[in-house]
């Protein structure tokens, strides 16, 4: 897949950095259901740590307050049946890391597809955007949450926050 088949875009929201990761879907007008909603912090807790250990980076904490962000985006996303960093009704990473009250800087990776725990960080690392947020030495804490399709296939939409 070549680089202009990525929404690889860096946005600054007040000092607070995002990023996407894998291509958007079609846009779908009409909100549904999503499937299954799960915080997967703890469960992405060895992936995330062994990647920033391989790079000589200390590791980050499984913070719920970025989880609680990350499930939201995760569930607008299935909603939706798209890829994004902002919601049908305007709302952005930096509103929902105020909501959250998250302070500091942050960044998002996002992706969408039928994928484990272990091919989604592969992705996430294999783009130089998503690898650099994954990388970023200043960031301390992680949450991690997914939502399945609203059709009940496989295909989940994942969203990560990373921060300060």
């Amino acid at each position: 897949m070549s680089e202009k088949n990525f929404y690889l875009s860096r946005r600054n929201f007040l000092g607070l950095t995002a990023a996407a990761v894998l291509p958007l879907s079609a846009c779908q007008t009409a909100m549904k259901t999503p499937g299954k909603v799960v915080g997967a912090s703890a469960a992405a807790n060895s992936n995330v740590q062994a990647i920033r250990s391989a790079n000589g980076l200390a590791g980050l904490s499984a913070d719920p307050m970025l989880e609680r962000a990350a499930l939201q985006q995760a569930a607008y996303m299935a909603n939706a049946g798209r890829m994004a960093h902002t919601t049908s009704w305007g709302r952005g990473f930096a509103s929902r890391v105020r909501d959250n009250e998250i302070h500091g800087l942050a960044a998002e990776n996002i992706a969408m597809g039928h994928m484990d725990m272990d091919q989604l960080f592969a992705r996430w690392m294999a783009s130089p955007p998503h690898r650099r947020n994954m990388l970023d030495r200043q960031f301390t804490r992680f949450g991690l949450a997914y939502a399945e399709s609203t059709n009940g296939g496989a295909e989940r939409y994942w969203a990560l926050v990373l921060a300060s």
